[in-house]
């Protein structure tokens, strides 16, 4: 059997709903042997955030929701109430045990439980202990809860996305799935991973201290390095890019398509392959900063040519000049698109209940220890009694 790269980690998984769920996911599938804690007759949250419901072998709905399949393959779950001295004392000797524990109750939630970094420090000095909540350890707002939709908004994400005031619509928009949350379970699988490293060089765990609004500031990237630079807030600009141009959607013969247009060569091949050689020589269209600057006047001049030809025309004639285009697909398209079916990146995990478990692949593609799937979405408390004998026999 070929080498997980996290083979023999351990990971007691406290968290639930996305961001913790997902790091855990994520550690899963480099090979540890991630353990998901859930309460009993309840579990994770998202179980019961349907429909969609997943289907059983016999095809009638199940009470999983499939909500939930996306962030827990590759767990093991056991039922556990942490309200109760034994559900106490049972996560105490598997934290004993464990390498690494993820957590997302509110600041200060676990010490009731004596299941705090601090307590379970003094049990296993070697535990990697990561918390994750809405604004961290630290500052005024520790103590609030914190949402994905919440956090968008108060993080800048909001400002920067939906169409610009000069547009019918116009108004702040979050993005389509919990982008935030997914974010803060990768910075969190990447501090598990560097803990790890730390661990291996000095013999130390350590806390791990993770917030949402820090990840959405952290992740403006570009947009505020711009602010930071100028001084100047950017606004929302719908598909349109503040630094590059054209870098955004057009209209077709028969839909949309995307123009990702990164440098004077794409444009210039682009206007010869629409006919208008002449834009690439204009001064006002010949650089990025002069295309910039020009925006009003360039974009309707493409607008006017992109509706000549349909989607799949000047798909097929703008790779052929090596310019960056695509369709704007649902996600009907997106599972069929021939790439996207031959990266794999759609699989399959057989579940006693559900049969086959359609699921969406790691990305991670690794030569020497590659991803592996072992284990579906598990049902609520489905290893209890065999996680309670692997790791306390």
């Amino acid at each position: 059997m070929t080498p997980t790269s996290l083979q023999g980690i351990k990971v007691l998984d406290l968290s639930r709903v996305l961001a913790g769920p997902w790091a855990s996911q994520m550690l899963g599938d480099l090979g540890a042997d991630v353990v998901k804690v859930e309460r009993p007759g309840a579990g994770d949250d998202t179980r019961s955030w349907g429909p969609p419901w997943v289907p059983q072998v016999d095809g009638s709905p199940s009470d999983q929701a499939a909500y939930f399949q996306c962030a827990n393959r590759n767990k093991r779950s056991v039922a556990i109430d942490l309200a109760t001295p034994e559900g106490q004392a049972q996560v105490r000797a598997l934290a004993a045990q464990a390498d690494v524990l993820l957590e997302n109750f509110k600041v200060g939630g676990l010490k009731a439980y004596g299941l705090d970094y601090d307590s379970l420090k003094a049990l296993n000095p070697r535990l990697i202990y990561c918390s994750i909540t809405g604004f961290g350890q630290t500052g005024p707002y520790a103590a609030r809860a914190g949402y994905d939709f919440l956090i968008q908004g108060m993080g800048g994400l909001m400002s920067l996305t939906g169409r610009s005031d000069a547009e019918e619509g116009a108004g702040p928009q979050k993005v389509g799935v919990a982008l935030v949350d997914i974010m803060t379970g990768l910075y969190a699988s990447i501090g598990v991973l560097a803990a790890l490293q730390h661990r291996h060089a000095t013999g130390e765990g350590q806390h791990i201290d993770l917030a949402l609004l820090d990840v959405q500031v952290a992740t403006l990237a570009n947009q505020a390095a711009n602010y930071l630079t100028s001084g100047k807030a950017p606004g929302r600009m719908g598909n349109a890019h503040p630094n590059i141009v054209p870098y955004q959607d057009f209209p077709t013969a028969d839909g949309d398509m995307i123009l990702a247009i990164g440098n004077d060569g794409q444009f210039a091949r682009f206007c010869g392959a629409a006919g208008h050689a002449d834009w690439a020589a204009d001064e006002r269209f010949a650089t990025n900063p002069a295309r910039v600057a020009h925006r009003a006047v360039l974009i309707p001049l493409l607008r006017q040519a992109t509706v000549m030809k349909t989607t799949a025309e000047w798909i097929a004639l703008l790779e052929s000049q090596a310019v960056p285009c695509g369709p704007i697909n649902r996600l009907p398209e997106v599972f069929t698109d021939p790439q996207v079916v031959a990266r794999g990146l759609q699989v399959a995990l057989d579940h006693p209940r559900f049969g086959s478990v359609p699921l969406v692949a790691n990305p991670i593609r690794m030569s020497a220890s590659p991803v592996a799937y072992t284990q579906a979405p598990p049902s609520l408390g489905e290893h209890t009694e065999q996680v309670l004998r692997d790791w306390l026999g």
